[in-house]
């Protein structure tokens, strides 16, 4: 009967490490496939600079399911003691800095106030200068969602015009209005956005509209990641047992 057991066991977690394993060399492909794809599709990716992060993300979660599924079913189909340590050992890391991240997201949930990206943003905004990686992520993302500082262009009063400004214009150039959402789409009038015409300017603030994108996907995520913990919880049982039951 024991043996009955270890036996359905270790076809089970065959299986499950297989779709692991297919799963994260889909995904390592088309992530490589992004990055190195000749056609075209690479410029529109590397256009936009979250769709180019999700790339680079994209590729690194293919890369670790392809060696968790590897490791997995090598582990189970061969009984080998040593590949299920390190598969155990490996889904251990993960779960501990899934549950650090978060634990730490908990602890800092204040710092993502709107009082906090406000404060900060006038701290630390040079407005075009790209050379700044602070002033280089805020003006990407304002581009990439349309939107201006964090509650609107009148967070940028108290940020000092950089010197060789040509417009006296408290209005940063990322918020203006452009016919793609792109570092390299045209102003649709960039004279009477940094003038002060507000129909040429993006005048919604970002944590406004990055909250209502992706406040739809909150719930699902909180589930999946729930499912993902329960998983890696079940799947290190399964090694465990698999293990202490090889001779």
């Amino acid at each position: 009967m024991e043996g009955d057991c270890l036996s359905c066991m270790k076809y089970l977690m065959f299986l499950f490490n297989f779709f692991i394993f297919l799963g994260g060399a889909c995904l390592l492909g088309l992530g490589i496939w992004v990055i190195v794809d000749p056609t075209g599709f690479r410029e529109i990716v590397a256009a936009n600079p979250l769709l180019f992060t999700g790339a680079y993300i994209m590729l690194a979660m293919g890369a670790m399911l392809f060696l968790l599924g590897f490791l997995g079913c090598c582990g189970a189909i061969r009984e080998n003691k040593c590949l299920l340590l390190f598969f155990f050992m490996f889904i251990l890391l993960i779960f501990l800095a899934e549950l650090s991240a978060a634990i730490l997201a908990f602890i800092f949930r204040e710092n993502l106030t709107r009082e906090f990206f406000t404060k900060e943003l006038k701290k630390h905004y040079l407005r075009n200068n790209d050379t700044d990686v602070f002033s280089s992520t805020w003006n990407s993302v304002m581009i990439t969602f349309a939107c201006c500082g964090v509650n609107g262009p009148e967070d940028f009063e108290a940020v000092p015009l950089l010197p060789y400004s040509p417009l006296e214009s408290t209005t940063p150039e990322a918020c203006c209005q452009r016919e793609l959402q792109s570092r390299d789409g045209m102003f649709v009038n960039k004279e009477a956005c940094l003038t002060g015409i507000e129909r040429f300017q993006n005048r919604q603030g970002c944590y406004t509209v990055i909250l209502n994108s992706f406040e739809t996907y909150v719930y699902l995520a909180g589930a999946l990641a729930i499912g993902v913990l329960a998983i890696e919880l079940f799947a290190m049982i399964f090694a465990m047992c698999l293990f202490r039951g090889i001779q």
